[in-house]
């Protein structure tokens, strides 16, 4: 039946990797879509700060790392890979559910959500992380051994899809999430719900194929194999060593019980897994893009012209976009060009090379920060509070505050632009005089340290008055700007800002701060009673900024006067982008060669030995941002320069490894004759029994 499919297709390549790729571009575009919004999530919806969703992020990146080992070890020792693969999907699609409905507001409360959204974490880091090493590998056992060219290229376009996926839901998942409302806000539970369903997609697919798979039933798993036999020698030569100290490798303590072969082939693979000690230190730069790389986009201007505007989680689609770039790029183009010079970059040079992209990608990443935050009101020390005043008192008032000569200057009606003034704060009741037409007023309030403030100061025909109001100096979260709006009239007032309705009580109040869309708005209705409406013109709510809308009446009409607390993000994304290409070109360098050379440098049944080695490299990255963001607390431009002065350290460290290590072919261990094999057991034997004569002998003595 196989056979007549193959012609149906008209190639060698077996029908059966057709569901394969649909499954892996599927779940990827799960993965990666609900991932992309992660971080967002934790921000506005669980209402954590940027340290705490930064690190839940990373320890979740690293147990789906962590988590292939046991998917390996199941699949090779058990259930073998096509059951491992349908079993832990069915983990992965649940994780999925719990984690959608954890998203929904009306499912219990905060504590609900959050304790759902982390069960359905742990599932999926255990699904995703449990397929990654069988997905691939299966695919590979669908080609017969004279079909090796159309594996290579399956390959190729198994990595392909991975990136397609990633690409496409890098893009969609945060139009649901910021495009989309529901519950009264962004849909989250939507953005969670999309990639549940391609999960779905993708597990029916693959069990859809099931009757065309070729299987191989387990055989027995090679990692465990490699742990026990260097167990073994350690333990050996503990016990062992007063009586034999001839040997010259520490693991040469295991022939006893294992294989010459064996124990060259993890010799080879030891060598290989020393170099990548200090590679996790390019995971915790380049997996950053999903957390302080998105948070940094949240504070910057996201709009190209009057009609695009890209969202902050949608700027990781460019990682994977320049990916499938440059690959070919470097294949045809870049890397052709350096040998014609005649220079001979190795595979370890191409990784050190790609360490150095990855260090300036930080750099970049540190300047723009540094830009960003000239926008932001920076943290009120402690003992001080900050002050700005609304005078709505239609004349010039003068502020004294006693001991203070902060406002030094009259101010003028409906000043614009303002600014915030720092003030002594002991939560005791400050006293600030008032003059206003030459009459003179108290006003008292009392301020709490570290907190932002509003005085409106207004007139009535009893004199001049003030009162307070708290204010939000920090940008929104998830990029939008905020609004309040202050009611000089006598009525109160309703009024409704693309679909966000704003209620403000009469005399001088002030309304609560809420997130709207950024945008134009020229026509915003607003009434003080069911037959008395009217239009506002409110310009530009630009990204990143706080503003204040004063509602006056000018000869019988409502009037917006539109004040500016906290500045518009000023530095435009776009800024992100050479970061981005630096963290990818340093990626095609250093990941993918990666790969290359550690299937060059394994034996062939070692291969999966240093696959798992090389994801637990990607686990320990994620840890150690898990651990700066925890315990670091630095400025984000100082942790951009730390984390780029630690992979330039690592650099140099690498390098002299990488300069040591000598290049070796695993394909030599196949020219040893097959007799030796044949007789390893027959030799294991004889040397026990000298062995144990010896000790006997020893123990005489």
């Amino acid at each position: 039946m196989k056979t007549d499919m193959k012609k149906l297709c008209g190639t060698n390549y077996p029908v059966s990797i057709c569901f394969i790729v649909v499954n892996e571009f599927c779940e990827r575009f799960s993965y990666y879509g609900m991932k992309a919004v992660l971080t967002l999530y934790f921000l506005t919806y669980l209402h954590w700060d940027k340290d705490q969703s930064t690190a839940v992020y990373h320890a979740f990146s690293s147990l789906c790392y962590f988590t292939p080992i046991l998917g390996a070890l199941i699949a090779d020792s058990w259930l073998g890979k096509f059951k491992t693969i349908v079993y832990l999907s069915v983990v992965y699609v649940i994780g999925h559910v719990v984690k959608s409905v954890g998203a929904i507001p009306t499912v219990g409360n905060s504590n609900v959500h959050i304790s759902l959204s982390m069960l359905g974490l742990i599932l999926i880091a255990f699904g995703t992380g449990g397929i990654k090493p069988c997905v691939a590998a299966f695919g590979g056992d669908q080609f017969d051994e004279e079909h090796a060219s159309e594996r290579r290229k399956f390959f190729s376009i198994f990595y392909m899809s991975i990136n397609a996926g990633s690409l496409l839901s890098t893009v969609i998942t945060p139009i649901l999430r910021g495009d989309v409302q529901c519950f009264g806000g962004d849909c989250y539970a939507l953005a969670f719900g999309v990639p549940a369903a391609l999960m779905i997609v993708a597990l029916v697919v693959f069990i859809g194929g099931s009757g065309l798979y070729k299987r191989t039933p387990p055989q027995g798993n090679i990692l465990l194999e490699v742990c026990n036999c260097i167990g073994f020698a350690i333990k050996n030569r503990w016990k062992r060593s007063k009586y034999d100290s001839k040997r010259k490798h520490w693991l040469d303590w295991a022939e006893e019980k294992y294989s010459k072969r064996l124990i060259q082939e993890i010799k080879m693979v030891l060598k290989v897994l020393v170099l990548y000690i200090p590679l996790p230190m390019f995971w915790a730069l380049f997996d950053q893009q999903g957390s302080r790389w998105t948070l940094q986009a949240t504070r910057m201007n996201m709009a190209f012209g009057d009609s695009f505007v890209i969202k902050p989680d949608q700027m990781q689609m460019l990682n994977a976009l320049l990916i499938l770039l440059f690959i070919p790029v470097f294949d045809l183009l870049i890397y052709p060009l350096v040998g014609f010079c005649r220079i001979n970059i190795t595979p370890l040079r191409k990784m050190a090379t790609g360490m150095i992209f990855a260090s300036l990608a930080f750099i970049a990443a540190a300047l723009v920060e540094v830009n960003v935050v000239r926008s932001v009101v920076g943290p009120v020390p402690v003992g001080r509070c900050l002050l700005q005043v609304f005078n709505v008192a239609e004349g010039d008032v003068m502020l004294k505050i006693p001991g203070s000569d902060v406002f030094p200057h009259p101010i003028r009606y409906l000043q614009d632009p303002h600014t915030y003034e720092m003030l002594p704060a002991s939560g005791e009741q400050l006293t600030l005089e008032v003059t206003f037409n030459g009459k003179q007023s108290e006003c008292n309030f009392t301020s709490d340290q570290q907190e932002a403030y509003s005085l409106i100061v207004y007139s009535d025909s009893t004199g001049v008055h003030c009162q307070h109001a708290s204010d939000h100096i920090t940008k929104n979260e998830d990029g939008n700007p905020l609004l309040r709006f202050l009611n000089t009239r006598p009525h109160a007032i309703n009024l409704t800002v693309g679909g966000v309705s704003f209620q403000v009580s009469a005399g001088f109040s002030m309304s609560p701060n809420k997130t709207v869309d950024r945008g134009q708005y020229p026509d915003v209705r607003g009434c003080s009673a069911p037959d008395r409406c009217w239009s506002l013109d409110l310009g530009l709510l630009d990204f990143g900024a706080s503003y204040t809308v004063v509602l006056t009446e000018e000869s019988g009409l409502t009037v917006a006067h539109k004040m500016e607390d906290v500045k518009a993000n000023d530095v435009h994304i776009a800024w992100q982008i050479p970061q981005y290409v630096l963290i990818t070109v340093g990626e095609v360098m250093f990941s993918i060669t990666g790969l290359e050379f550690s299937y060059s440098q394994a034996p062939a049944n070692m291969k999966s030995v240093l696959q798992a080695g090389w994801l637990l490299t990607v686990a320990f990255g994620n840890v150690i941002v898990l651990i700066v963001a925890e315990g670091a607390g630095l400025e984000q431009w100082i942790e951009f320069l730390l984390f780029a002065g630690l992979l330039l350290a690592v650099f140099f460290i690498f390098s002299i490894m990488a300069y040591f290590y000598t290049y070796v072919d695993p394909d030599q261990l196949d020219k040893k004759p097959r007799e030796e094999d044949e007789d390893d057991e027959d030799m294991m034997k004889k040397a026990n029994d000298v062995q144990l004569n010896k000790t006997r002998k020893s123990t005489r003595l």
